[in-house]
């Protein structure tokens, strides 16, 4: 793994070919320790596919991705899956909590993906931090919308990851919670040490992040 202190994410030469053989390229990317940023372009331009590629979670047809110092696609698919569990924290529109565990038992399994032992402490702690605490031992299906993208942002941090990738967070939300949720990403990312990573096509979200990646096709 190379000591890389600066820069958490560097992107080369990456394409990606769907499966029904469109291709899309994607200009190479390097972006330093804290240096939040969003991945702009209109819907369909390739954002989510760019995100999935950075996460582990898409293999691009050429081209290398480094997380943290380390080359994603050179790990075997379940050291991969610690890799990400570990430093890759994913934020979705949807929270998609295992909706028959608990708040905690969810922190819990992500905790697990990473290899590591559960820590009640740290578990503990992120719910503080993100006015859960008393919504540990409740169910999804009892949290409110707002509950909810909190409880997805505790699952994302819990392990301290390098980098938070969030996808399209402001989608569906107005204003005043618009505001509010990137305020939110800003405060944990900071808070844990992590870099944002934003891919959106929402206009209010440059007001708060001004380091932007366009993607086009």
């Amino acid at each position: 793994m190379e000591d890389n202190k600066q820069t958490v994410i560097r992107l080369n030469g990456i394409s990606y070919r769907y499966p029904q053989g469109e291709s899309l390229k994607f200009a190479d990317i390097e972006v330093a320790r804290g240096q939040h940023t969003l991945i702009l372009g209109d819907s369909g331009s390739g954002k989510t596919t760019l995100l999935h590629i950075l996460s582990g979670l898409l293999k691009p047809e050429t081209g290398t991705v480094q997380i943290d110092g380390q080359l994603l696609y050179d790990l075997p698919a379940r050291k991969l899956d610690e890799f990400r569990g570990q430093r890759i924290g994913l934020i979705f529109q949807e929270a998609h909590l295992v909706k028959s565990l608990t708040i905690k038992e969810n922190l819990q399994i992500a905790q697990g993906f990473a290899g590591a032992k559960v820590n009640h402490q740290r578990i503990e702690e992120v719910l503080a931090l993100l006015n859960l605490e008393h919504k540990g031992d409740s169910y999804p299906g009892k949290l409110s919308r707002g509950q909810m993208q909190r409880a997805a942002i505790a699952r994302a941090v819990i392990n301290r990851p390098a980098i938070l990738v969030a996808d399209e967070p402001t989608a569906s939300l107005d204003d005043r919670n618009t505001e509010s949720v990137l305020n939110l990403l800003r405060t944990q990312a900071e808070q844990q040490g992590a870099t944002l990573i934003i891919a959106t096509h929402d206009k209010r979200v440059k007001t708060q992040i001004t380091r932007a990646y366009y993607v086009g096709r």
